[in-house]
Order: C-alpha cells, then sequence, then structure tokens
C-alpha cells in the first residue's frame, strides 16, 4: 500500500510541476488571482477539487 501511495504523490509531484516549467506566466498569474480571491472562493475550489478526485479514485475502483 505503501508503495502506491509514493507513487501517487510522485505522480502528483509531476503533474503539479508541469505548468510552472511550462508557461511560469500563466502559472504567475494563476497566483495572483488565487490570492485576490477570498477564503470562501477558495475553500470551495478546494472541496470541488478533492470532491472530482474522490469521484475518480470512485470510477477507476
Amino acid at each position: 500500500m505503501w508503495d502506491t501511495l509514493l507513487m501517487a504523490f510522485a505522480l502528483m509531484l509531476v503533474l503539479e510541476g508541469l505548468l510552472p516549467f511550462l508557461a511560469p506566466g500563466a502559472w504567475r498569474e494563476a497566483f495572483k488571482k488565487a490570492i485576490e480571491s477570498d477564503d470562501n472562493q477558495i475553500r470551495f475550489i478546494g472541496l470541488a477539487s478533492m470532491l472530482a478526485g474522490l469521484l475518480l479514485l470512485y470510477i477507476l475502483e
């Protein structure tokens, strides 16, 4: 189980690093917009992301 968890974490790091590597300007702008967002908007984005991940895990399992 730990091997799978570490592979998933490694894949997440690779995917998270794609945008700053390929388009650093777009990445910077995205973070500027995130900083300007209020807490509720950021929480909603986090919740939507978690639910999408759980749905994907449910579909793949």
